[in-house]
C-alpha cells in the first residue's frame, strides 16, 4: 500500500515545461513584464488567474512554452487549500518545473497538493494517472513530502479497504509489514490471549467476530524521546447489541480511521528517520453480534482495574482504547496521543474537515495549531471539562461508556479516556472523521488523513527533537 508510484516526483527537469502560478493580484504586473505576443495570448485565453484555471502558452512548432496556474484572490486562498490539487489535473500531459517565488510553507503546499492530486484508490478497478508530473521545486525537501504523501496514501487506502478485506487480521498484516519496510519491532496478542494478558475489554467488544481481536504493538527508534501512538482498530462496527440502522452502519468500514491514521503518521516518523523512540498500539477488533456478544448492563474491569457499565455497545471505541491506553501509560512516554473516529458528536461541533483534539499541555495545543497552519490540516482545541467529569460516573461502576442525554458527547467521551492515562503528563485525543464526503482539491471523496500533518510539523518543537 506504499507503492504508488505516481505519488513521486518526477526524477529530472530536462525539458520540463516552466509552470508560473499566480494570483489574480500578480497576474497584471507579470503581464507587463511579458511580451506583446505573450500578453496577446493570455487575454485572448480569458486567462484572469481565478483559482484552479490554466493557461498554456505555445512557443513557434505548437510545443507549450509555458503553463499559468490561477490561485485565485485571497478570499479563495483563504478559504481553501491544495490549489495546484486542480491544477495538476487539468494541465497537458508532461512534466513541469513550478517557478516561484513563493513563502516556503506555500511552495510545500503546492508540492504536496500536486502528489496527493494524484491518489486514486485503486485496489479493485484501475484507474488512469494524471499525465501532467512535477519536478520538485526548488527550496522544497523532496523527500519530506514523498513521505508525507506516502504516509497519506497508507491511510487513505487502509480505510478505503472494505471490511472483507481489512478484518483485524489484515490490519495487523499491514502493521506488520509497515515493520518489515522500516525495521520496527512488531508484537501482537491475539483472541483468548487477551484475557491472559490482561486485556479484558479489547477480547469484550471482539469476541462476537469471526475473526478474533487483538492488540498489535509496534516499537522503532532507539534514541531520542518517546512517543506513543494509540489508534483505535474497529475494522467494522454494527453497534454490537446495540445495532446501528442501515443508514449509520454504511461507513462502518472507516471506524479504523484512527489506526489507519496512526500508521500513516508512524511511516512518516520512520520514513523521516526523527530521532525518537516510537511506539504503535492499536486494539483492531470488529464490533459483531453472536451468542458471545457482549451486552448492555454487563459491567467490564479494565486493564487499569476501573470497571466500565456498558449502557450501549455502540460506544464500544472506548472500551478499546482504553486498555491500550493503560498499557502505554504502565511506561509513560513523553508525549501519548489517540487517535479515533469516535463520536458523531464531533462531526456536529466541527464538520467533517477539522480534527478536534483534546490536551491539557498548552506548550503542545500552541505546537500543534502552529503545525497545522504550517501543514494546512486544520484542527481545534475541545475542553476536558472537569465538571462534566460526573457524567462518566453510573454509580454501580467507576465508569459509563454511554453517559445519558446526549449532550457533550465528544467532551465526555475524552474525559472517559482521560481517567486511563494517569502516569503520562503529556497526553493529547484527537476525534477524527476520517473520510472526505464531497471530492475537493487533493482529497477525493473516501478515505483521508486528519491531524497527522499537523502533528507531524508539531513534533520539532512539542518533543524538542
Amino acid at each position: 500500500m506504499l507503492n504508488h508510484t505516481r505519488l513521486k516526483f518526477a526524477d529530472t527537469n530536462d525539458d520540463a515545461v516552466r509552470l508560473l502560478a499566480f494570483g489574480v493580484d500578480a497576474l497584471d504586473d507579470w503581464l507587463e513584464s511579458q511580451p506583446q505576443d505573450v500578453q496577446a495570448w493570455v487575454k485572448a485565453q480569458g486567462f484572469k488567474a481565478a483559482e484552479g484555471t490554466i493557461c498554456t502558452v505555445p512557443a513557434d512548432g505548437g510545443a507549450i512554452a509555458m503553463a499559468l496556474a490561477g490561485l485565485g484572490d485571497a478570499q479563495s486562498r483563504a478559504r481553501g487549500r491544495f490549489p495546484m490539487a486542480s491544477i495538476a489535473a487539468k494541465l497537458p500531459a508532461g512534466t513541469y518545473q513550478l517557478v516561484s517565488d513563493h513563502a516556503a510553507d506555500d511552495l510545500e503546499e503546492h508540492a504536496l497538493g500536486w502528489l496527493l492530486s494524484q491518489y486514486a484508490f485503486e485496489a479493485y478497478r484501475a484507474q488512469p494517472p494524471h499525465g501532467a508530473r512535477l519536478v520538485c521545486p526548488d527550496g522544497v525537501n523532496k523527500d519530506r513530502i514523498e513521505a508525507i504523501a506516502a504516509g497519506e496514501t497508507l491511510t487513505r487506502d487502509l480505510i478505503n479497504t472494505p471490511a472483507s478485506d481489512m478484518g483485524p487480521n489484515d490490519l495487523e498484516g499491514a502493521a506488520r509489514t509497515l515493520a518489515k519496510i522500516h525495521g520496527a519491532a512488531i508484537t501482537v496478542v491475539t483472541g483468548d490471549d487477551l484475557l491472559a494478558e490482561n486485556f479484558p475489554m479489547i477480547h469484550a467488544v471482539g469476541r462476537a467476530s469471526a475473526t478474533p481481536p487483538r492488540l498489535i504493538d509496534m516499537t522503532w527508534g532507539d534514541e531520542g524521546p518517546t512517543l506513543a501512538l494509540v489508534g483505535k482498530g474497529v475494522c467494522f462496527d454494527t453497534g454490537g447489541l446495540n445495532i446501528k440502522p442501515a443508514a449509520s452502519m454504511g461507513l462502518m468500514k472507516k471506524d479504523m480511521g484512527g489506526a489507519a491514521t496512526v500508521l500513516g503518521l508512524a511511516h512518516m516518523i520512520m520514513a523521516l528517520g526523527l530521532k525518537l523512540k516510537l511506539r504503535v498500539l492499536i486494539p483492531a477488533v470488529e464490533n459483531s453480534i453472536d451468542g458471545s456478544a457482549y451486552r448492555p448492563q454487563d459491567i467490564l474491569t479494565s486493564r487499569k482495574g476501573l470497571t466500565v457499565e456498558i449502557n450501549n455497545t455502540d460506544a464500544e471505541g472506548r472500551l478499546v482504547l482504553a486498555d491500550a491506553l493503560a498499557l502505554a501509560d504502565e511506561t509513560p512516554p513523553d508525549l501519548m496521543i489517540c487517535m479515533a473516529t469516535l463520536t458523531g458528536a464531533a462531526r456536529v461541533a466541527v464538520g467533517p474537515d477539522i480534527s478536534p483534539f483534546f490536551t491539557g499541555d498548552a506548550a503542545f495545543a500552541d505546537a500543534l495549531r502552529a503545525g497545522a497552519r504550517q501543514a494546512r490540516d486544520p484542527v481545534w482545541e475541545l475542553p476536558f471539562h472537569d465538571p462534566y467529569e460526573p457524567l462518566i460516573e453510573p454509580g454501580i461502576a467507576d465508569l459509563d461508556n454511554a453517559p445519558k442525554g446526549g449532550f457533550a458527547g465528544t467532551i465526555t467521551a475524552a474525559l472517559f479516556l482521560r481517567r486511563f492515562v494517569s502516569n503520562s503528563a503529556r497526553f493529547a485525543h484527537f476525534d477524527v472523521y476520517g473520510w472526505q464526503p464531497v471530492a475537493a482539491a487533493g482529497r477525493p471523496k473516501g478515505g483521508v488523513g486528519m491531524g497527522a500533518r499537523a502533528i507531524l510539523a508539531a513534533l520539532p518543537k512539542a518533543m524538542n527533537l
